[in-house]
C-alpha cells in the first residue's frame, strides 16, 4: 500500500467527505495505517476487529460504507456480508488475500458492490470507494413522483413505497438487489431490459461482469418467485440481451 498524498487524490474525494466508513480488519497494523489514510482524505473511519464488533456498530451508528476482511477470528467474511446485505443496504467492499477466485465470485454473489485483492495500492481503494458511495447516492435519489406507488402483475404487488412485494398476498423476503431488479421489470411489464439496463437501473454502474451477476441474481430472484403460494408471472429470458416479466401465462424461456 503507498501513503503519499496528492492534491488529484484530495480533489477526487472532496464530494465523499465525512463519510462513514466501517472498516472490518482483524490484523491491527493493516487497520491502523488504512484508517490514517482514509481519515487524511477526509473520510470518518470505525474499526473492528471482530464480526460482533462490526454488527454492534451497524446496529448502533450510522454507517455509509463497509471494507470487509474475509478472514476475521470470529466468522467467516463471506457469512458476515450475506448478513450484512440481509440486514442492510449499506454498500461492501470486500478486501481479501485470498488466491481463491471462487471467493471473490461468492462475496459478489452474496451481495458485495466490489471485491480488491490484498495486496492493494491505496490510490485504487480510494478509487473504488469514491466509485461505491457515488453508486449508492444514486440509488437513493427520490424516484420521480409521476411513478405509481403500486406495480402489479397478475398475482405479484410491487409496492414502492414500502419497498416490498407480494406474491398472492403473501410477502416475499428479497434482497435489495432482487428488490430494484423485481421493481424494474414490474414497471414496464411485458417489455424486455437488456442486462445493461438493468445493472444500471440496480447499481447505476454498467462493467464487463455485470452482466454475469445479474443473471445470477435473476435466478434467486425466480427459486424466491416459484416459492410463491401462487404462480408467479415468469421471468422470461431474452438469448443474448436481458430479461422481462410478463402478464401471460408460464411457458418456457429461452436460455440466456
Amino acid at each position: 500500500m503507498t501513503n503519499a498524498d496528492s492534491p488529484e487524490r484530495t480533489t477526487a474525494l472532496h464530494k465523499s467527505a465525512r463519510a462513514e466508513i466501517l472498516l472490518v480488519e482483524d490484523d491491527q497494523s493493516t487497520a491502523a495505517i488504512v484508517k490514517e489514510l482514509l481519515e487524511s482524505s477526509g473520510y470518518r473511519v470505525w474499526a473492528a476487529e471482530t464480526g460482533a464488533a462490526a454488527r454492534s456498530r451497524l446496529a448502533d451508528s450510522r454507517v455509509d460504507l463497509v471494507i470487509l476482511d474475509l478472514v476475521l477470528p470470529d466468522v467467516d467474511g463471506l457469512v458476515l456480508c450475506a448478513d450484512i446485505r440481509a440486514r442492510t443496504d449499506v454498500p461492501i467492499i470486500v478486501c481479501s488475500a485470498t488466491t481463491r477466485k471462487r471467493d471473490a465470485i461468492l462475496a459478489l454473489r452474496l451481495g458485495a458492490d466490489d471485491f480488491v485483492s490484498k495486496p492493494f495500492d491505496i490510490y485504487d481503494l480510494e478509487a473504488r470507494i469514491e466509485t461505491v458511495l457515488r453508486r449508492a447516492v444514486q440509488r437513493k435519489n427520490p424516484e420521480p413522483i409521476s411513478e405509481p406507488d403500486h406495480y402489479r402483475v397478475g398475482d405479484l404487488v410491487v409496492d414502492r413505497a414500502r419497498r416490498h412485494a407480494t406474491l398472492g398476498g403473501q410477502e416475499l423476503q428479497l434482497t435489495p438487489t432482487e428488490y430494484r431488479l423485481l421493481c424494474t421489470m414490474a414497471s414496464r411489464p411485458d417489455e424486455v431490459f437488456s442486462r445493461d439496463e438493468l445493472a444500471q437501473r440496480v447499481w447505476g454502474y454498467q462493467d464487463a461482469s455485470s452482466g454475469r451477476a445479474i443473471d445470477v441474481h435473476i435466478r434467486r430472484l425466480r427459486v424466491k418467485l416459484d416459492s410463491g403460494v401462487v404462480p408467479p408471472p415468469p421471468i422470461v429470458s431474452v438469448r443474448g440481451f436481458g430479461y422481462k416479466i410478463t402478464t401471460g401465462q408460464r411457458g418456457i424461456s429461452s436460455v440466456a
